[in-house]
């Protein structure tokens, strides 16, 4: 099987010892992205809605490097600092998968989402994707 890291200015650099993303064979671990601005490094967390945005944004241009599209994402973990905002987390999230409920087009994917006590860079979401393609 064959290993390949995927790397794209249109998502934030690692800020530690990891990738974007890598692909083996045909899936494609990306991780876990926060609301950092690929342009400028600057947080976009003015509130829950913007922080959601930019972390699917990084995302999204994660899978694009990748030949992908958020249809092929099978599985996500969204970790959130305070499981009250987890209604506008959802609400946000939900816009960027379309529920194509068919054999050949799965509507949305398998995900958990936790509370966590902090993350990276102390702001309040981080989503991370598992997607396929077939």
């Amino acid at each position: 099987m064959s290993k390949t890291i995927i790397k794209t200015t249109n998502a934030p650099a690692p800020i530690g010892p990891y990738n974007q993303a890598i692909f083996a064979g045909n899936t494609l671990y990306i991780s876990g992205q926060i609301c950092l601005d690929p342009v400028n490094g600057e947080l976009r967390n003015k509130d829950i809605q913007e922080e959601t945005h930019q972390v699917m944004h990084n995302l999204k241009n994660i899978l694009q490097e990748a030949g992908m599209d958020f249809s092929d994402v099978v599985k996500t973990t969204i970790f959130i600092t305070d499981m009250h905002q987890f209604g506008a987390v959802n609400e946000v999230y939900g816009k960027y998968f379309e529920n194509r409920l068919s054999d050949r087009q799965p509507g949305f994917p398998a995900r958990e989402t936790v509370q966590v006590s902090a993350l990276p860079k102390f702001v309040n979401v981080e989503i991370s994707m598992i997607a396929v393609k077939l």
